[in-house]
C-alpha cells in the first residue's frame, strides 16, 4: 500500500465521495480509475445507469441519443449513489449496450469502502447529486483532441468506421457536449488540464483532498449526514 492509499485509508465512514466530470474523450475515466487505484477507493461509473430500452424495438433502440442526460435513470441512481454515501452496499445494475437494456436479474454488489470516485458524463448535471460530493473535478479538454481520442478509441477498440464515428460526433456528441457537459466545468472545485500528465492531474487532485482536510482525518471524528450543512460545509474548507 502506497503512502497515499495509507493515509486515506484513516477516513471513517461515511465515505468520500469523489465526482470527475469531462466531455466524451476528455480522459476522465483514466483520471477516475487512477485516482481510485492510488487512494485505495472504487471507481463508480454511471455508465450502468442508461435507462433500459428492451420495451422498444431494435431499430429504435440504435436511434436514442446516449449523449443527452435524459437517457440516465436518475432515479435509480441517485438512490445509489445517496446509498453509497452513508457507507451502504447497493446492488449495481449491469447494461449491456449491445442491446441498449438492462440485463434481467442481474446486479452487482458494490461497497463504497473509504472512498467512491463517480466518474461520468453527467456527473455533474443533477443538483440532486452534486450535494452529495464532497470533492468535484472536471477534466477540461479541448474538442479536437477529444474527437481524435474516441476515434482512435472506436475504431481500434470497437471496429467502428471512422466516417460512421465522424457523423456521430457531430450529430449528439459535439452538440450535445456543448449543451450538458462543458458547462459543468462551473460546478467543479478542481479543473484539471486533460492534456496534462496522469501523475500531475492526480497530484493536483491529492492536494486538494489535503488542503480541504479530506485526507488522514481522525477516526474519531464526527461524521456529517450527507446533504446536511456540516457535510456541504466540509466540500469548502480549505
Amino acid at each position: 500500500m502506497s503512502a497515499v492509499n495509507e493515509e486515506f485509508a484513516r477516513l471513517p465512514f461515511p465515505p468520500l465521495m469523489l465526482a470527475v466530470a469531462g466531455a466524451s474523450g476528455s480522459g476522465k475515466t483514466t483520471l477516475a480509475s487512477e485516482l481510485a487505484r492510488t487512494l485505495g477507493g472504487i471507481h463508480f461509473s454511471l455508465d450502468m445507469y442508461y435507462r433500459d430500452l428492451s420495451h422498444l424495438p431494435m431499430d429504435e433502440r440504435r436511434q436514442q441519443n446516449f449523449d443527452d442526460p435524459s437517457l440516465i435513470d436518475f432515479p435509480l441512481l441517485a438512490s445509489h449513489l445517496a446509498e453509497l454515501a452513508r457507507g451502504h452496499a447497493i446492488g449495481r445494475p449491469l447494461y449491456s449496450f449491445a442491446e441498449y437494456i438492462r440485463i434481467p436479474g442481474e446486479a452487482e454488489t458494490i461497497q463504497p469502502g473509504s472512498l467512491v470516485v463517480v466518474e461520468g458524463l453527467f456527473t455533474l448535471y443533477f443538483p440532486e447529486l452534486r450535494r452529495l460530493y464532497q470533492l468535484s473535478v472536471y477534466v477540461d479538454t479541448a474538442d479536437d483532441i477529444c474527437f481524435a481520442r474516441r476515434l482512435k478509441r472506436d475504431v481500434e477498440e470497437r471496429g467502428r468506421e471512422p466516417d460512421s464515428v465522424r457523423h456521430q460526433y457531430d450529430a449528439t456528441v459535439r452538440p450535445c457536449g456543448l449543451a450538458f457537459v462543458r458547462p459543468l466545468i462551473d460546478f467543479a472545485d478542481v479543473v484539471v488540464d486533460g492534456t496534462d500528465p496522469l501523475d500531475f492531474k492526480v497530484e493536483m487532485v491529492v492536494n486538494s483532498l489535503r488542503k480541504r482536510g479530506l485526507m488522514g482525518r481522525g477516526e474519531n471524528q464526527s461524521v456529517a449526514e450527507p446533504g446536511t450543512e456540516q457535510w456541504m460545509n466540509a466540500r469548502v474548507q480549505k
